[in-house]
């Protein structure tokens, strides 16, 4: 299907045959005739495209001269650009020698390319010969298509031509025809019926593109099912059962944490700690597995979940429901016809039906019939569609050889249709689409960049925003669709993603790491686009096997892959390419400057510290990104020549910190996150003079070396309308005496941002105040600012119409905040802050007073409307607060201030969530007064707070006021003994209370856990003696996790309540010494899932039969002065029937064989451990720490499903 790019690319190759420059180097080469022939003949060539177009759906004669077409187009794109880039070598070298007196910059150019030999002469008689082949396949071609007999200016359908709108019609709240399937799974999802576990699976099973994702996503949204669940996460997961990836997404989703985990038993742990009784909802989308086991063990840790929680499965197979152990299956059918025609109507016509066109209804109703009321097909010739009311261009759609014709790879004809359907350009875009694996998230941005790096855009100055227009004309049509988890990412359904990979020929190859190149043999010398998809390339065999694709333009390594530096010194032979991506190396090869035809060069995530000079000689280069590459420290001083650059990515780059010299020529550049000012022969903060087209973020970094205010205005940042993040940072050397406050001042007042700004950060401006542009109305786009660290005592922001952030930190010399925070007294000119929502003032060191009315007399607010968060962090000498109620505020944090801050500060709003008081100043207890304002208080913490003894003064009070209490964590509160000092009933009456820490708090002399409490911890606390439940046994079935660990003193401890505790799953209990009972003194937990327990008071060989639960899966046990010299296993947990090893004694410590996971640590006299494996046969992790007699684990027995460490 080759004539998806041909068209596009011929369009292309006409626009270069007319440049001046090209032709100029061409007369001079007397090749200039063979060009003018090619002016000549490729019009003719595309006046029979549109025929081509039509015939080679069903011809394979005129698809084998399309695909002939292509090829030679490429071939011929090759050498203009061979030509092009001679020619801007040989201007580059003339204007070197021309100013070669007076300019450091231009005699960095070379005398010649690394590619280029320095007898220009022989350059055209070289290239004469690969024109005159050119000439004579083109001459063949033009005869070909005369015996195929196509037909000159054959019109395609004008559907094909007309730009859709950008935006689509449809509302994914509103899709047609699945109101009955929603209220019905909305039942499944809401109750607890067909369910005997905590957590159930609800399948969606269907076809492909007949909407299951669609569904799962009106349910996700769904404002009943959010209000339902406490925790709700997203997972898509595709063709691969990856069960580490799928988890770690899964945990990524429910604690917005990015960790990382050395093996799956700690992330299990980790994210089962989190889904512990909590009613959780997890989507697993598009799930292909059959393996039993996979899914087992991805669903061990979501045990934990409190009953009603669920997992929505879709998927295209009832094995996989099946396999999956879904109790409640849901089978998704096609739509109504009725529903079916109001859909396609909906993207067809933007309306619910065909009254208002009953003309089209008949052609409407046989489409629906075609697309086999599938709704992705729908939507997709819908769109097709679109724009056009003539019953012609629907008819002939409807009549189109494409419903015919049988795709080996089961293609549903409505989609090719659509895609047959799209403009040349976009079918060139769409195909690239295949060198990225299902499920691959685009970013647009960074995908504008790879089109553009190809050519794929008309050489224009906004080259990029055509990319983002030709972007959304796809999203349009549904070959792209918004992320579930973000909107600013994209995916693409898995019925287009074969779509494109069918379209895209054999110019396109996507190749699995695990796979063979030499697999794809018959199609390496018509390769141009590769991508590797896994973590390496493998052999270097198998790399040598696709440098046959000498004519290679793309080699494109996806996030996970990597090559080694064998590898990257062998790309150098892929002399014609123009994108490249080099993941993980840790240095550039010189040869890099031979790559000449390079427009994209991608070295994020790198180990490099430098580029090679020869960089510079890659003349053409549009994009160089170099994020997070950590250890970059320079950039070649050859930079200057890369005047085609516009986007250089040094984010996250922190040891660069000198800019090239003559940077501030590359006059195209529209991405340059930093930059740093330097001294004398350094870049200059007037470089940016010319730098026009910035966009995006900027920092300018070390701004007190500019000492000449007018230097500043040169920069001419108001200019460069693109910017919308601009961070100014000075210094933050307090000992420097060298600098000025004056023209601190006067560089930041020249420093004016461009009016559109969005974000802006002033840091260590030492001017004495602000110049007026500051806190300016007319930055009415402006939604954070922050000001750190400079001198002014001064702020006028309160008029920032869209403020929504403000955080203002180390301005040390600020004593008061009043009025001029508002920017005026004068209330007329309307509300001050109209939409902030978050305030923080940060190491405040001499601010004392802030005193602001947010309402005036008649209770109308006057400012802070919106405000919901207030941070104060760090300001000791704070101790008057007069602020008018903040009704909206939710987010209280109080740092390092005075208790008389705390206590005004909760006084403001009695809609209070969450409140964190950490190092409180004079804090000794949350009094009547405070408690009285907290009642919608969910998550209380204190931290730091030396002088707390009890948390209120009364239980009464706090049971009465804290009445929406969730979570209460007290940490490294020294002098705290109790919560209060009258416990009586406390627990029975705080029943909202359902996670309690406490952490590190040396005299808390007893606790009494409230009976609503499921998750309980207490470590460190030295002078705990005693641990009681405030009711009895009956009453304790909320508690599921319970962790006690380093309490020196605790010896009461209700282990008498052990067995009635039945939903306790996790308990931890270890370094407590005084702790003198034989566990479990009687019977565990039946449910208990997770047991850490160790170093207690009586040795653990003197405990006795265990008797374990039989659902016990992770075992943890701290040896230390345990005096157990042996392990065995129970073959009956009830009876403890000793099976191993034949000679167990009393000193033995019996495991049970359910076990899973087990850590041993410290069990200094055990010697053996080999035979006891043996009998636990569902072991899938050993870890044997610090027990150095253990030696005898090479046993012969089959370990492949056991991971062992030990250490």
């Amino acid at each position: 299907m080759a004539e998806i790019a041909v068209t596009a690319i011929i369009t292309v190759l006409c626009e270069k045959l007319i440049s001046g420059d090209l032709m100029k180097l061409a007369r001079s080469e007397e090749i200039d005739s063979q060009l003018n022939k090619w002016k000549k003949t490729l019009p003719l060539i595309q006046a029979v495209l549109g025929d081509a177009t039509q015939k080679h759906i069903t011809d394979r004669a005129v698809r084998l001269w399309v695909n002939d077409l292509q090829d030679l187009a490429y071939d011929i794109d090759d050498v203009l650009d061979d030509l092009a880039t001679e020619a801007l070598r040989r201007k580059l070298n003339q204007e070197a020698q021309a100013s070669s007196s007076s300019s450091k910059v231009l005699k960095l150019v070379p005398n010649c390319c690394t590619n280029f030999t320095p007898r220009n002469f022989m350059y055209g008689r070289k290239m004469s010969s690969k024109l005159d082949e050119i000439t004579a396949k083109l001459r063949d071609l033009v005869d070909q298509k005369n015996d195929l007999g196509l037909n000159v200016n054959v019109e395609r359908s004008n559907i094909r031509e007309r730009q859709l709108e950008q935006t689509s019609l449809v509302d994914e709240s509103k899709i047609m025809g699945r109101e009955g399937d929603k209220e019905a799974l909305m039942g499944k999802l809401l109750g607890n019926e067909g369910c005997d576990q905590n957590v159930s699976i609800v399948s969606i099973v269907g076809m492909g593109g007949i909407g299951k994702t669609t569904l799962a996503k009106l349910l996700y949204n769904e404002e009943k099912v959010k209000d339902h669940f406490e925790l709700m996460a997203w997972v898509c997961v595709s063709e691969e059962f990856d069960v580490f990836n799928i988890s770690k997404a899964i945990f990524q989703a429910v604690t917005g944490k990015n960790e990382d985990f050395a093996n799956l038993n700690l992330l299990h742990v980790a994210f089962k700690e989190k889904l512990s009784k909590k009613r959780f909802l997890l989507v697993l989308d598009d799930v292909w597995n059959e393996d039993h086991s996979k899914w087992e063990l991805l669903q061990s840790p979501l045990l934990v979940g409190a009953p009603g929680s669920k997992v929505i499965v879709t998927t295209r197979s009832t094995k996989v429901a099946l396999v999956m152990d879904s109790e409640l299956s849901y089978g998704l059918d096609v739509l109504s016809s009725e529903d079916a025609l109001s859909l396609f109507a909906q993207h067809a016509l933007g309306e619910k039906n065909f009254d208002k066109h009953p003309t089209l209804k008949l052609l409407g109703e046989g489409i629906v019939k075609k697309c086999g009321r599938l709704p992705l097909a729908l939507k997709a010739l819908g769109r097709v569609l679109k724009t056009d009311r003539n019953s012609d261009e629907w008819e002939k759609l409807l009549k189109s050889e494409v419903w015919n014709i049988k795709d080996a790879r089961g293609i549903l004809p409505a989609l090719k249709l659509s895609y047959y359907h799209l403009p040349p350009h976009l079918k060139l875009l769409f195909a690239y689409s295949s060198l990225f694996p299902k499920d691959y998230v685009f970013v647009k941005n960074k995908l504008v960049l790879l089109w553009m790096g190809e050519g794929f855009l008309s050489q224009s100055k906004s080259m990029e925003s055509l990319g983002h227009q030709y972007f959304e004309e796809l999203q349009s049509r549904s070959f792209f669709q918004h992320s579930t988890n973000d909107e600013l990412l994209y995916t693409m359904h898995d019925l287009i993603n074969d779509l494109a990979t069918s379209v895209a020929g054999e110019f396109f190859c996507r190749l699995d790491g695990e796979m063979n190149v030499s697999d794809r043999n018959e199609n390496f010398e018509k390769f141009r686009h590769f991508s590797l998809i896994g973590p390496q390339f493998g052999s270097y065999g198998n790399f040598n096997e696709l440098q046959r694709a000498k004519r290679l333009r793309t080699f494109l390594p996806l996030p996970g892959g990597w090559l080694d530096s064998g590898h990257v010194e062998l790309l150098h032979k892929l002399q014609f390419l123009r994108v490249l991506r080099l993941i993980r190396i840790t240095e550039v090869p010189q040869s890099i400057g031979s790559l000449k035809h390079l427009r994209y060069l991608n070295f994020s995530y790198s180990g490099i510290t430098c580029l090679p000079d020869q960089v510079g000689d890659l003349y053409n280069l549009q994009s160089l990104l170099l994020q997070n590459c950590f250890m970059l420290s320079s950039l070649p001083v050859s930079f200057a020549k890369l005047i085609n650059l516009r986007h250089l990515d040094i984010s996250d780059t922190p040891k660069l910190n000198k800019m090239p010299l003559g940077i501030g020529g590359l006059t195209s550049l529209q991405t340059l996150p930093k930059v740093t000012v330097k001294e004398a022969n350094g870049f200059k903060i007037s470089d940016l003079k010319e730098l026009s087209d910035l966009q995006g973020r900027l920092s300018i970094i070390g701004l007190e070396k500019v000492i000449d205010p007018i230097q500043a205005k040169d920069a001419k940042l108001y200019q460069k309308k693109g910017l919308e993040v601009l961070e100014m940072e000075w210094s933050d050397n307090v000992l420097d005496d060298s600098r000025d406050e004056t023209i601190e001042y006067e560089v930041l007042e020249e420093l004016r941002p461009p009016p559109k700004l969005k974000i802006l950060k002033i840091l260590n401006n030492k001017g004495t105040r602000f110049p007026s542009w500051v806190g300016d109305p007319t930055f009415d786009h402006l939604t954070e600012l922050t000001l750190s660290g400079c001198r002014s005592t001064y702020l006028r922001v309160g008029h920032l119409k869209s403020l929504k952030k403000l955080v203002v930190e180390s301005m040390n010399e600020v004593k008061t905040v009043g009025f001029e925070l508002l920017a005026t007294t004068n209330l007329n000119l309307g509300i001050a802050f109209p939409s902030l929502e978050v305030l923080k003032f940060y190491d405040m060191q001499g601010w004392q007073r802030w005193s602001i009315n947010s309402g005036n007399e008649h209770g109308t607010p006057s400012s802070f409307p919106r405000l919901h968060e207030i941070s104060l962090i760090s300001c000791p000498q704070l101790s008057q607060v007069s602020i008018r109620l903040i009704p909206s505020l939710r987010f209280l944090r109080i740092e390092e201030c005075s208790e008389a801050v705390l206590r005004n500060m909760v006084g403001l709003s009695s809609s209070l969530v969450e409140l964190k008081m950490v190092n409180v100043i004079g804090f000794t207890q949350l009094h009547g007064e405070d408690l009285m304002h907290l009642g919608e208080v969910k998550h209380l913490f204190i931290y730091r707070c030396d002088e707390l003894r009890y948390l209120w003064e009364q239980e009464s009070e706090a049971c009465k006021s804290l009445l929406s209490l969730q979570i209460l964590e007290v940490r490294d509160c020294k002098k705290l003994v109790s919560s209060t000092e009258n416990e009586v009933n406390f627990g029975v009456r705080m029943g909202s209370l359902k996670q309690v820490l406490f952490i590190n708090c040396g005299k808390l002399e007893n606790y009494n856990c409230p009976n609503s409490v499921g998750n309980l911890v207490i470590r460190d606390c030295d002078s705990l003696t005693s641990l009681t439940f405030s009711a009895v046994h009956e009453h304790l079935f909320g508690l599921t996790s319970l962790d006690i660990r380093n309490c020196k003193n605790l010896k009461s401890f209700p282990h008498e309540y052990f067995q009635s505790l039945a939903s306790l799953e996790e308990l931890e209990i270890h370094d407590c010494p005084s702790i003198d009972y034989s566990f479990p003194c009687g019977l565990w937990p039946p449910n208990l899932c997770k047991l850490t327990i160790g170093c207690l008071k009586k040795p653990m060989s003197e405990w006795g039969p265990q008797n374990f639960p039989a659902t016990l899966l992770e075992l943890y046990l701290h040896g230390k002065n345990s005096g157990v010299v042996s392990f065995a296993v129970a073959e009956d947990v009830k009876t403890n029937t000793i099976t191993t090893p034949s000679s167990s004694s009393l000193s033995s410590f019996l495991l049970p064989p359910s076990l899973v996971s087990l850590t041993l640590w410290k069990f200094t006299d055990v010697e053996s451990f080999s035979e006891v494996l043996q009998h636990l046969p569902c072991l899938k992790r050993l870890d044997i720490l610090s027990c150095p007699k253990i030696t005898d684990l090479n046993t012969t027995f089959d370990q492949s499903n056991l991971t062992i460490r030990v250490v």
